[in-house]
């Protein structure tokens, strides 16, 4: 098979790629997806705040990707899906070597590869927790599949380890299905999370975040039935004297992420030890002639909409390597890392008085107080949105709320919903009781509408996910 370009993983890295190198006048494309289907990580990401920067407005994961989607098949771009790249060599042509069920174990001739893999977690190995291995321990995303994607609660009563985004978002999402979570134990004196999702993940729920505090033995055999959680010093050492027994049956790992980086390193590309991810030049391209690499397998992003952004470039550049051939690989480039923000919340804050804005992902901290007529004095927000947010929160608060229904006659168990808009914050669990006893029947399509007026608020709770029939 020989193809000019081939895009190894179809989520929004892969994809931005194969549309950014088709509208650069390279057509013969193929996409190569380990998964059923397109999206990558995206359709476990049933939560908002994806888009704001490309597509103007506040999308979920599926929806993000979904935009991605409808324009690889309106160009009629070629994909495999439940296909596995196994080696890739740069060279002219480059050579991919990659296996699925029809196939079976079959070579590709291509001009050039662009490398969107994204990136995987840190497993419990990194933690150095000693213990047995019971059942329960599951990293925050391996959870997540199994409530989102499979519609399976993988415990009852929860501890998660790190206070990271995906930590943080399935302490809620494990809270709204129902499981009762103890506290999120980070090892640092800030957290490793968005501000925005301390807000919404954990002060919504009375979630305790205890900084400056880890993991250091994990109890039972067959299935956890507890942890030891203990206090650490600035040297990240434990504080003899303050461990502290926490039962539990499930304990969810949030350890950071990392690229998936084996291809790479496969190909003989040259690795940054910083980023962990393949040494690149101006042009994205890797060490091994022709192969190119973008989105989180290069270095892990804060926001997809930075991958999307990445992944234009890096499909572009292997466009014109294509049609011109250059030979010069130049100078090796960091890729401009997004220093992120340490989540430092003041001790001491009053919940009622400082505000931390949910409005967008830097997170403002805003003041409120009022005057003697009873008007709102509102400052430190950096945009009106975060006013409108102050203003709301202290007489109204509102959230959007994302879930999973129940999907009968469907490619899948269950369909990821949203509320259409937000609403009144003490409505989440009636809004829930409804969302988890309703069922929908196949086929279901961006935005229809599967519950009208949900709890009485005026509402609608949509679709979020296409899901044909089985």
């Amino acid at each position: 098979m020989k193809i000019d370009l081939v895009i190894i993983g179809g989520g929004p890295a892969g994809m931005a790629a194969a549309l950014s190198a088709y509208e650069n006048g390279v057509t013969d494309i193929l996409i190569l997806e380990r998964d059923k289907e397109l999206g990558g990580i995206l359709n476990q990401c049933i939560h908002n705040g994806f888009g704001l920067h490309t597509f103007k407005e506040e999308l979920t994961g599926p929806e993000y990707a979904v935009r991605y989607i409808e324009k690889v098949q309106e160009k009629k771009i070629p994909y495999l899906l439940n296909t596995m790249a196994v080696d890739v060599k740069g060279g002219s042509p480059c050579i991919i070597t990659a296996m699925n069920r029809e196939k079976g174990l079959f070579k590709i001739e291509t001009k050039a590869v662009v490398l969107a893999m994204g990136c995987r977690e840190r497993a419990r190995g990194a933690m150095n927790i000693p213990g047995f291995r019971p059942a329960g321990i599951y990293s925050a995303g391996t959870a997540q599949r199994f409530v989102n994607i499979e519609g399976r609660m993988p415990g009852k009563e929860v501890v998660v380890l790190g206070s990271g985004d995906i930590g943080l978002i399935m302490a809620r999402r494990m809270s709204l299905q129902g499981a009762k979570v103890k506290l999120v134990a980070e090892i640092m004196p800030y957290s490793g999370g968005l501000k925005r999702n301390i807000v919404q993940c954990l002060d919504d729920f009375g979630i305790p975040l205890l900084l400056s505090h880890t993991v250091t033995e994990i109890h039972g055999k067959d299935r956890v039935e507890g942890v030891t959680v203990v206090k650490v010093d600035e040297n990240l050492k434990p504080i003899k004297g303050t461990e502290e027994y926490v039962s539990c049956d499930t304990l969810l790992l949030s350890c950071g992420l990392i690229p998936e980086n084996e291809l790479s390193e496969g190909a003989g590309a040259q690795m940054d030890s910083v980023t962990q991810g393949p040494v690149v030049n101006a042009r994205l391209e890797t060490t091994a002639e022709g192969i190119f690499a973008c989105g989180n397998v290069l270095h892990v992003h804060d926001l997809v909409d930075n991958v999307s952004k990445e992944a234009v470039s890096a499909g572009a550049f292997a466009a014109a390597y294509i049609k011109e051939k250059a030979s010069d690989w130049g100078e090796a480039v960091r890729p401009k890392i997004p220093q992120k923000t340490k989540s430092i919340i003041p001790e001491g804050r009053d919940a009622g008085k400082t505000l931390i804005c949910i409005g967008c992902p830097v997170g403002c901290l805003i003041t409120v107080d009022k005057n003697d007529d009873g008007s709102l004095v509102i400052t430190g927000n950096t945009c009106k949105k975060g006013e409108q947010y102050a203003r709301n929160e202290v007489t109204a608060p509102k959230r959007t709320v994302t879930s999973i229904m129940k999907v009968e006659g469907g490619a899948g168990k269950v369909v990821s919903v949203k509320t259409k808009e937000e609403i009144p914050r003490n409505k989440i669990w009636e809004c829930m009781k409804e969302i988890n006893k309703g069922i929908v029947k196949a086929p279901v399509k961006v935005g229809d509408i599967l519950i009208r007026d949900v709890a009485g608020t005026g509402v609608d709770v949509v679709a979020t996910i296409n899901m044909e029939l089985h």
